[in-house]
């Protein structure tokens, strides 16, 4: 994953969220706090969520905005937020992985696809939720090419 997108500003752990809609805007706040977004891209990742669900399985959910909310992404930028009691995205799928996309001009394609590789893998998505530091997470994701 290239340098930069993820940091450790942008990795919250062990972070107690109790919906959905809270779990979405955490996530979203932290690529606005660190300027990749705009505060409406938040609005976009509900949005996105309305239309289909973003839980991947494997306890990992990957809230983005629309395909219309690419003039509020100022920057790629990814925020990871690890919710070790697991908050519930709906229908008995439980995430306990967050992470927040925000992509310029189709980065984001790439970045899903690196971070699809990583979370494909049940024994990175545990130690994701069991990680203890921000490097630990950021040498998870260096550690696949």
């Amino acid at each position: 994953m290239s340098k930069g997108i993820l940091v450790n500003e942008n990795i919250k752990l062990n972070v107690a969220l109790s919906t959905k809609e809270e779990a979405i805007k955490f996530t979203g706040n932290i690529l606005v706090e660190n300027g990749y977004v705009e505060l409406g891209y938040i609005q976009k990742m509900m949005e996105r969520e309305e239309l289909t669900s973003t839980y991947m399985g494997n306890f990992v959910a990957i809230p983005h905005g629309t395909e219309d909310s690419a003039d509020l992404v100022k920057s790629s930028g990814i925020s990871f937020v690890q919710v070790p009691q697991g908050v519930d995205f709906g229908s008995g799928n439980i995430v306990k992985i967050l992470i927040g996309i925000a992509g310029k001009d189709g980065e984001h394609l790439d970045i899903l696809s690196k971070i699809a590789i990583v979370l494909s893998e049940v024994e990175n998505v545990e130690k994701l939720v069991s990680a203890k530091s921000p490097e630990e997470v950021i040498s998870i994701f260096e550690g696949v090419n």
